[in-house]
Parts: structure tokens; sequence; C-alpha cells
């Protein structure tokens, strides 16, 4: 596991104090992308996102509407899943790496979760995971059929984000229904449901057949790991073939539990958590939560804790990395592709969505960020990659974002894509070299 230094750990907060600002390079324009045979020319502000240097960027498309995850098919084309309904069909027919065509189906579909597996487009309601044919070079694809169906309605965490292995299965966040499992939800000093009935349908990955259709959680699915609080980024690791996940950490320690947690260590606790998951797993949510600085797991004060004593979560599985808490984590992929320089060879990317609940500090996240891996671990320090996407100096409130990094794919290139929840703009990310 990668341990964060203190220094290295506050250093990177003074990073963040600066990426949600606008930069003005009116006086130090960086200089022309060499030209690439293949790629289109990257936008002279890269559509309003600051990059490392030798990285360009194109908008794709624009003004979709609030966007979550996307993914690229073999021959280019594009699709996005819309948080209000309807997946978004996009191709490149002059290969300038705008989006001229735009098609949009299946709008009664809301959430999140859009794949694509043998060939098939995958796409998830908050309930139900559908399965679409695509057929030849056709842009849209056939009518649907029910893969998985009848989740639990719930009004928190309800996003059916999903991942497949290399053996036929399909994996299925299934969120947590509430923060910490109270028995008064989100009420200062009410206590934990012990044993929370929440973990036994949810706050968890579940496991199906990814072709069968028909199938419901109850009759078919497999409890894979537990313990999670809402992991809507989650990827298959193809280095490792095994799972990965980011957990959305609980909230409001300090609103809850005035007299144990002060307010700034409700800012930075509890981490986002980069999990490693095999089959059996539990992460101890809500048991538990994970102290990045001290690399604890620690026990939850709906459950006795004090912010010091660990109990029960000795025997809870501990993340390989643990992000400052409140950014959201919205999407995990790990680069494949060879376009990008070695480093990024097998490393993640994060999309964080950005934090909602860091007052009184400003709101952090809305950027995405690499993480160095080989062979499923952590070899070095994360770092911001994407940023900007707010355009603000200082973000009060996520509605003051003007963008908001949600989903990302891999395009059969190796280039990178960005989907934003706020307006609907898509970003291609494409490196041309220094």
């Amino acid at each position: 596991m990668n341990r964060m230094t203190f220094i290295g750990f506050i250093g990177i907060l003074s990073f963040f104090l600066s990426c949600n600002s606008t930069v003005d390079n009116t006086d130090q324009q960086a200089p022309p992308l060499p030209k690439v045979a293949g790629l289109p020319t990257a936008d002279t502000d890269n559509g309003g996102i600051d990059l490392p240097s030798g990285f360009g960027a194109v908008v794709v498309a624009d003004t979709l509407g609030r966007m979550r995850h996307i993914v690229a098919r073999d021959n280019g084309d594009l699709y996005i899943k819309g948080w209000k309904g309807g997946i978004w069909a996009l191709r490149d027919t002059t290969k300038d790496g705008k989006a001229d065509v735009q098609k949009k189906f299946a709008e009664d579909i809301k959430g999140t979760g859009i794949d694509i597996y043998k060939g098939d487009l995958y796409a998830s309601s908050r309930t139900e995971v559908f399965r679409f044919p695509l057929e030849n070079e056709k842009l849209l694809p056939g009518s649907r059929e029910s893969i998985v169906s009848d989740f639990p309605e719930q009004g928190q965490h309800a996003a059916k984000s999903f991942t497949f292995d290399n053996q036929g299965n399909i994996y299925i966040n299934v969120g947590s229904p509430s923060n910490a499992c109270q028995d008064q939800p989100r009420t200062p000093g009410s206590p934990g449901l012990d044993p929370c009935p929440q973990k036994v349908w949810q706050a968890g990955i579940w496991r199906f057949d990814a072709e069968v259709p028909g199938q419901t959680q109850k009759a078919n699915g497999v409890l894979y790991a537990s313990g999670i609080r809402n992991a809507i980024a989650l990827d298959w690791n193809q280095a490792t073939d095994g799972l990965f996940a980011i957990q959305h950490g609980r909230d409001q320690l300090h609103q809850l539990w005035p007299s144990t947690f002060t307010k700034e260590q409700s800012v930075e606790l509890p981490a986002e958590e980069f999990l490693q998951i095999d089959e059996g797993d539990d992460f101890g949510w809500p048991f538990c939560f994970y102290n990045h600085m001290t690399e604890q797991k620690l026990l939850a004060p709906e459950y006795g804790g004090d912010g010091q004593i660990t109990g029960r979560c000795d025997e809870a599985k501990k993340p390989i990395l643990g992000f400052p808490g409140h950014m959201a984590p919205n999407d995990l992929l790990f680069y494949t592709g060879d376009q990008f320089p070695e480093k990024y060879k097998d490393g993640a990317f994060i999309a964080f969505h950005g934090s909602w609940n860091r007052a009184p500090q400003p709101q952090k996240g809305y950027f995405v960020v690499f993480v160095p891996m080989k062979n499923g671990k952590v070899v070095g320090e994360w770092e911001p990659f994407a940023y900007g996407f707010p355009q603000l100096e200082v973000v009060e409130s996520p509605s003051d974002a003007v963008y908001r990094p949600c989903g990302l794919a891999q395009g059969p290139d190796g280039s990178l894509y960005v989907a934003d929840s706020q307006r609907g703009r898509i970003w291609r990310i494409m490196y041309y070299g220094s």
C-alpha cells in the first residue's frame, strides 16, 4: 500500500487551492501542440480545462444535459447516460474530433451506468440493467431486454453502476439507502442499527451472469462484497484480472456528533476509499470509516466510536489508498491504451464529481486525478490530471460549478473521454508530445 506522508498530504491539499481556479494564460501562452497523425487538432483552450504538458483536448459535444457515465465503441462511437433520462449516441464522421451526429434514445431510463460487453450496449436505471444489441455499424441499437431487475427502490445512492469480468459476469453496485444506518436517519445522536438490515440487499457489490436475461437480485444474485456504502466508481482491472472500486465515505461526522468531531475533522474525514475487492470481502460500512491520515479503520460514532477506537473495525478490509473526504469519486478507469506516455499504462484515472459538505471550507474535488499503478499496486503519489472544470476561484456550492466531471471512457485509439454532469460537455483528451 502506498503510504501518504503528512508532508505529501499537505502538498496535495495546497494544490487543491488552485485546482478549481480558472488559469489566466494571457501573459504565458503555452506553445502550440505539435500535429500528430490520426489525432484532431486540440481546441486552443482545451475546452476550458487544464492538462499536463503535452496533452490537449477537444470538445466532442456540448449542452447535452446532465451526463453521467460514458463508453466508447470500437469504431469510436460514444454512448453517454443521462441522469434525468435517455442515452446519447454520438458519431464523428468528419474526423475533426467533433460529434456531428447526435441522437438520443431510451429516454425513459434514468440513472448512471453504461458499458459495452461482447459488442452489445448495457445501461442501467436505478432498479434495472438492460442490454441493447449493437448491429454492425448502425449508431442506434436495437430493442432492449432486461438482464437484471427488481433492485430495491431507494431515495439515496440509487445509481446502479456496473462492470464486467473476463468470465462472463457483471458486477453491480447496490448502494446503501442511508448515510450511516442510523435508527433515525441523519439525526444528531441517533444510534446505528445493529445488525444493519440494509446490508442484506444493499451496501455491496452483486454478481450476475452478464448474458442471461430475466434475472432478479433475489433469485439470481451473488453478494460478492459487502460493507460498501456506495461505489459508483468501479472497474475491472485487466492487469490483475480483478475488481476495484472507490467508495463514497459517509457524511456529517460533526453535524451528527458535534461533541466527538470538530468541524475541521468533518471536512477531511472520512476518506474516499480506493478498494481492491475479492469475493467475500467486507469493508466495514456502517460500523467503520477510514482515516487516510492515520491509515486506520475506525469505529463509527453511531456504534460507540470516538475517532480513535478501532474495535470491530480491525476485521474490516482496508483500502489500497484513501483520498480526502467528500470529493465524490464517480468513475474509475484503468488505462490500457498506448497513446499516453508509459507512466499512465495500467494506472487509474478517477473522476471526482466534487463535494457539497466541506463547510466551513470551500468545496473540493471537481477534477480528474491519476493514480500510478503496476500489477494492482499503487506505486506513487496520486496527482491531478485534468482540472479547472468549475471555472471558479472558489466553489461554495456544487451548483455554482460550470462543469463537473462524472464519467470516463477510453477510446479505441487510447484517447480519454470525460463527461460533465452540469451542462453535458464531453471532452476528448489526447497526447501530442512535448
